[in-house]
């Protein structure tokens, strides 16, 4: 009988609770930088200002369970054409560096550290997002018939490469932030094949781009869960007939994925209305959020934000406020099983790095993880249930918990907390 096992027979706690088994939840986050961060000798410490030696084990203890990473076609070949374009939206940004060979290691190890890995396809040599969807630079003037039968091939034989490796993803995006479509035309078309709502101009061409990358994805890792990623919680119109047309082209995904940033996106109201929508339109669909954030130094530093200071302040306690406040709103919704937070390795303490986003988990003045990432980590926990929360039975993380398996701050809770091998009482 393992440590949980017997503290809650200890405590009463009815035995029915023993055998329960909830659904998991995955927390983790966009670390796709990493592996550039560790170059640069950036130091990473913990709540308590102790360094951190081996940064993704200790994620996992901390109660992360899956990590993010993106992949880009051929994002040499962007930097050679574009290292100097005049057109600042369109030159090569360093940080979407990320090909088949820089990820392989870094998936490597995320699955040595004891997590799952979502792989994020670009499918574009550069940022995907609603502004831009560029086809990659070899794959122009292809027609589409021949990109449906290449963006399978280009699937396929990437995760077959990191299959052979050892990395089998547990997700995979086929498409980044695709609310408008992908594989737009050349950059600087007129015409970029773009999908709207209202519209059926390129609706077919998405699916059927969809459907090809799904197909290898199933071949290659058939246990892999499928998500189609959004970011659309803003317009709930838009956003629900998107997966309607999904459901009209029968894309063979699995989990709805969305971006959640709070100044693009609104409030915790806007985001639990569309959550709602979503459970109700496509009930058999899990959600996750894959990408959300918010500041701690300074604000995000974006002309069009909306300015959510006087709920969250640009602080570590504002940004653990927001976290906070995020969690209690997906516990909310049963179909929402993930979350994933944008860039959190973010660190250029004691670097020359540096970024233009500035929201990270960890404090870019001096490399302390903030304190939004335990309550990051407690969507997790709390998905598990206390029977989840040290299911290897001698490695307890040194956090307390209460028994339903959330965080909790030993300093000022009251009641029973469960952690480092002991039960305390607090009054």
């Amino acid at each position: 009988m393992n440590i949980i096992r017997t503290l809650l027979v200890s405590l009463l706690l009815p035995l029915a609770l023993l055998g329960q088994s909830q659904d998991a939840r995955y927390v983790g986050g966009d670390i796709s930088l990493l592996p550039e961060y560790i170059k640069a000798g950036a130091k990473y410490y913990d709540n308590d200002g102790k360094l951190i030696a081996e940064f993704l084990p200790w994620c996992h203890q901390q109660g992360m369970n899956a990590m993010r990473v993106r992949l880009f076609v051929n994002p040499d070949k962007y930097k050679e054409l574009h290292a100097n374009d005049k057109n600042e939206e369109n030159r090569y940004d360093p940080n979407a560096c990320q090909d088949l060979e820089y990820i392989l290691p870094l998936c490597k190890d995320i699955v040595a550290a004891g997590m799952d890995v979502m792989l994020d396809f670009h499918y574009s040599d550069t940022w995907a997002d609603p502004a831009k969807q560029w086809t990659p630079i070899d794959w122009e003037g292809l027609t589409d018939e021949q990109l449906y039968q290449k963006i399978y091939d280009y699937t396929k034989s990437s995760l077959t490469t990191l299959k052979e490796a050892g990395v089998v993803p547990a997700f995979i995006q086929t498409g980044n932030e695709i609310s408008y479509g992908m594989l737009w035309g050349p950059l600087g078309t007129s015409n970029p094949k773009k999908t709207f709502m209202g519209s059926n101009a390129n609706w077919d061409r998405l699916g059927k781009l969809l459907n090809r990358a799904i197909d290898a994805c199933r071949e290659v890792c058939p246990d892999a869960k499928i998500i189609i990623h959004t970011e659309r919680v803003a317009k709930i119109d838009v956003l629900t007939n998107f997966y309607s047309k999904m459901d009209e082209l029968k894309v063979n995904y699995d989990i709805i994925g969305l971006s959640y940033y709070p100044f693009w996106h609104g409030d915790m109201t806007q985001l639990n209305n569309a959550l709602n929508a979503l459970e109700q339109k496509f009930p058999s669909k899990n959600i996750m959020i894959v990408e959300t954030g918010y500041a701690l130094r300074w604000q995000v530093p974006y002309p069009d934000i909306t300015d959510h200071t006087n709920i969250w302040p640009i602080s570590e306690d504002g940004q653990a406020k927001f976290a906070q406040d995020l969690v209690n709103t997906l516990e909310k919704h049963q179909k929402v099983d993930g979350l994933f937070w944008w860039w959190m390795e973010y660190n250029p303490y004691n670097t020359k790095l540096t970024g233009w986003y500035n929201a990270p988990l960890f404090d870019p003045m001096n490399g302390h993880a903030t304190k939004a990432f335990k309550v990051l980590c407690s969507f997790a926990r709390e998905g598990a249930g206390i029977g989840g929360v040290f299911e290897d039975g001698g490695n307890v993380p040194e956090v307390w918990f209460d028994l339903q398996g959330r965080v909790v701050n030993p300093a000022t809770y009251h009641g029973i907390m469960i952690g480092r091998g002991q039960k305390r009482i607090a009054r």
